[in-house]
């Protein structure tokens, strides 16, 4: 909403001394937001008078027509002499009135103005347009041609208003009342505690059996309709210009005078109205709902088919109007160029003041894709009670610039009904903001935005007719506390209970966030909505779990309308995105839920809004939910070392992504165990399966590895990157977190190296596991060294693991034979479950 200050002052006495900036503070400190003040004309410098066309000379052998004019502009040029100007523009004729800038003046956007030779002539000046003035459109798309009654001479920068400040405010949705002039000004009004001339305070003649027939059969939809017949306007009748100016500065263009005072009166008092040609309009005006499929042409010559909810003002021929959105092109008000007949023109006008239901509006607005001023306006709330001085202030503007005459006839329906009120404890305000202001307190400033308010303790508060967002006792308490400024509000840290903080779960999720952001990776969060053709991007078999999904009845967008069962095409997708923008050394961390439906899929039910749910309705919505457990998630590509003169550096691999998976069971406390395996998107030869042990059985948790070049083409990804995704609830679940302190022997240690040939199949982790079994409590650490594969010297398929075992004991030294014994049954466990050898 634009508020030029000049029209803001005709209703707030403001002290002279206030600037835009000034205001735009007041209003905010108030709750309003105010994003900018405009300074209209803040770098024109005159002399700017109104001039008169003497003469006008064509002249000719240029590409497009130039007019060579002299100019009556009185003494403004020290003279008295016509004023030479040479002009491009058409739509002026000798005797026209205009617009004269004259040499040394300076226009809007720092044009200086000077004599200058031009088309062989010297041009004096320049004959204006709004456009070169900052007005904004007028319609005219050429010179501004004033009302010949005119003075010559006049100072057009006070005649035209073009000096102003207009302040922008972003209305909420919940403010109807400040989409306008009437509004803001008594937001004003409060914020400088000075008092109001409510330009809605006006005497209205009640309703008679004279004015022109309504009927309103849907009075839910509109419950208040006011209609006022004005008769004899002069067809020549031009908006003046302090009203064209100001719709210009609310950001409206000027079109005829009966259109231009209905928008006028609609900024001014927040009343959208509509103007009928009389004579166009037959029989009685009603309001009812559409007939489906009946069309309507409206006032953008755009034929609308309705919808059988969209209300409508209809006449004996059937739908002449879109009730709040848009009238239509049957009763369009007709003018003419003042130039030329007036045959055809509006003489008789009907108006219409109406007042219709919020909901309706809206969806018939966005049902039509037609949003207009008037919509804006009823789908935020109107006053109702402003429709009867909105149509008593357009017809006194009609008579006064039209020459028109009101008729007594007054129509006004009105569906019954009663004030709005709410009881509310004069102490409410005080429990809500934290701060004590006191029950004299509280009535002022409710009875400042327009409430009554009775009672002592217990205050029983009627709401006004403009602010039907004040519902319940919470909003009559913000209207205290923003209008005792939100400033003044106390910044107080809340004091948590004792004994309670993060949970054991909390806990987790941060040290392992902690312990991948330490190894080097980078947290990226990713939206959660996936489409189904990623699953046979990624490579997974068409019975394979992950391709369940939950989906969304209103996805944000319909190429991803599924909830994601893998963390996965989050995370590549980011790592494409980063690559393609030249980050190609990356490691991404993700920790978040994933969606698997139930089995037996239920639904949820309504919950109430009226009171707080109860534990079983919580419950029965749980239950109605999918099972989410949280996984964690990593990708690298590039460099996992970078080179340096410490080093040549080294690329990411799959142990990289294998370690990642051991650096959060680490942090879980879970015994992570590793084997090999093949899975969806990763390389069946670099393809780490994860596994925990869960009440006695083995259940795998998880995949590490290199991904399938097949997949990397697929998702467009840098070559030989990695992966590894966890079920982190499941880790949690079998892991210990309690801390425990190591065992530290003052005993020297023994090592024992044995390396055995295995069948070339055989995993190196399913050795390790017999050797650490067989080893028994004496082994300390075991660690795999080196894997030889040679044909000729071990046999075709067989390949050679080497470990180091360190043995240890807490109360002795070790022996050798004790090393030795424990090393034996070792290699001799190892022999039984996987047939290995010793080497040698």
């Amino acid at each position: 909403m634009r508020v030029p200050l000049s029209w803001l002052r005709e209703y707030v006495d403001l002290p002279a001394t206030e600037t835009g900036r000034d205001v735009q503070a007041k209003l905010i400190s108030a709750g309003l937001e105010v994003e900018t003040v405009e300074h209209l004309g803040a770098d024109l410098k005159g002399p700017l008078v109104v001039g008169q066309v003497l003469t006008i000379e064509e002249l000719e052998g240029f590409k497009k027509p130039i007019r060579f004019c002299t100019v009556d502009v009185g003494q403004a040029n020290g003279t008295g002499e016509p004023q030479e100007i040479v002009c491009g523009a058409r739509n002026f004729s000798v005797g026209d009135k205009v617009v004269v800038v004259l040499p040394g003046a300076t226009l809007p956007g720092g044009f200086s103005i000077s004599a200058r030779k031009t088309y062989g002539k010297t041009s004096h000046g320049m004959i204006c347009s709004s456009d070169e003035l900052g007005m904004g459109d007028d319609g005219t798309h050429g010179i501004i041609v004033l009302p010949p009654e005119t003075e010559v001479g006049k100072d057009a920068i006070e005649l035209l208003e073009l000096v102003d400040e207009v302040l922008d405010i972003a209305v909420t949705a919940n403010r109807g009342d400040c989409l306008s002039i009437r509004g803001v000004a008594r937001e004003t009004a409060i914020a400088y505690g000075l008092p109001l001339r409510d330009p809605a305070l006006l005497d209205v003649p009640g309703p008679n059996a004279y004015g022109y027939p309504v009927k309103v059969s849907d009075p839910a939809g509109c419950d208040r309709f006011t209609a006022r017949t004005v008769t004899g306007l002069s067809p020549e009748a031009r908006s003046p210009i302090w009203l064209q100016r100001r719709l210009q500065k609310v950001g409206m263009r000027p079109i005829s005078l009966a259109v231009d005072v209905t928008n006028y009166v609609m900024m001014e008092l927040g009343q959208p109205l509509h103007a009928y040609d009389r004579h166009q309009v037959q029989g009685t005006i009603g309001v009812r709902r559409a007939q489906e499929g009946e069309k309507i042409v409206t006032l953008d010559g755009v034929e609308r088919k309705l919808h059988a909810e969209d209300l409508v003002i209809t006449d004996d021929r059937g739908p002449i109007g879109l009730a709040g959105v848009m009238g239509g092109a049957d009763t369009e008000i007709a003018y003419h160029d003042p130039s030329e007949e007036g045959a055809g023109a509006t003489t008789d006008v009907i108006i219409e003041a109406a007042h219709f239901d919020q909901v309706s509006v809206a969806r018939t607005a966005r049902r039509h894709k037609l949003s207009s001023e008037a919509s804006r306006r009823f789908e935020r709330g109107v006053d109702p009670q402003a429709a009867a001085a909105a149509a008593q202030r357009t017809v006194d503007l009609l008579v006064l610039l039209a020459g028109g005459t009101a008729e007594a006839g007054v129509t006004e329906v009105v569906a019954p009904g009663a004030p709005h009120t709410i009881t509310m404890a004069a102490d409410h305000p005080d429990k809500v903001a934290g701060v004590t202001y006191g029950r004299e307190t509280v009535v002022r400033r409710l009875q400042e935005v327009g409430c009554d308010v009775y009672g002592q303790d217990e205050l029983i508060v009627t709401v006004p007719s403009w602010r039907p967002d004040l519902t319940d006792p919470n909003d009559l308490a913000e209207e205290v506390i923003r209008l005792e400024g939100y400033e003044n509000l106390p910044s107080t840290l809340p004091r948590p209970p004792a004994g309670r903080g993060l949970t054991a779960r909390q806990r987790l999720h941060r040290r392992i966030g902690r312990a991948l952001a330490g190894a080097g990776y980078v947290e990226a969060l990713n939206y959660p909505f996936v489409s189904e053709q990623v699953f046979d991007q990624l490579g997974l078999e068409a019975d394979d779990p992950a391709r369940r999904v939950v989906k969304l009845a209103n996805p944000l967008s319909d190429e991803e309308p599924a909830l994601r069962t893998s963390l996965l095409p989050g995370l590549l997708a980011a790592l494409r995105r980063n690559d393609g923008r030249g980050s190609h050394d990356l490691a991404l961390f993700e920790t978040g839920l994933v969606f698997q439906p139930r089995d037996a899929a239920e639904v949820a039910a309504n919950l109430p809004v009226d009171r707080r749910p109860s534990p079983d309705d919580i419950a029965a919505l749980n239950a109605a939910l999918p099972d989410q457990p949280r996984h964690v998630a990593v990708v690298l590509a590039g460099a996992r070392e970078q080179a340096g003169w410490w080093g040549k550096g080294r690329p990411a691999d799959w142990a990289d992504a294998v370690e990642a998976a051991r650096t959060v069971a680490r942090e879980a406390g879970a015994d992570l165990r590793m084997r090999k395996g093949q899975y969806g998107p990763w390389h069946p030869g670099r393809c780490a399966e994860l596994t925990v042990t869960v009440d006695g059985a083995e259940r795998v948790v998880g995949h590490a590895g290199e991904l399938h070049p097949r997949v990397l083409k697929t998702l467009g990804l840098p070559a030989r990157a990695c992966a590894m995704e966890l079920d982190l609830d499941v880790l949690e679940r079998v892991g210990d977190t309690v801390p425990q302190a190591p065992s530290i022997s003052t005993f020297p240690v023994a090592t024992q190296d044995v390396a055995l040939v295995v069948d070339a199949f055989v995993p190196a982790a399913d050795v390790e596991a017999a050797l650490r079994e067989g080893a028994g409590e004496l082994l300390e650490s075991i660690r795999l060294f080196d894997v030889y594969e040679n044909a000729e010297q071990l046999g075709e398929g067989r390949k050679s693991l080497a470990y180091a075992l360190r043995f240890r004991a807490d109360d002795r030294t070790l022996t050798v034979d004790e090393a030795s014994a424990a090393r034996e049954t070792a290699v001799a466990l190892a022999a039984d479950r996987t047939g290995a050898v010793l080497r040698g």
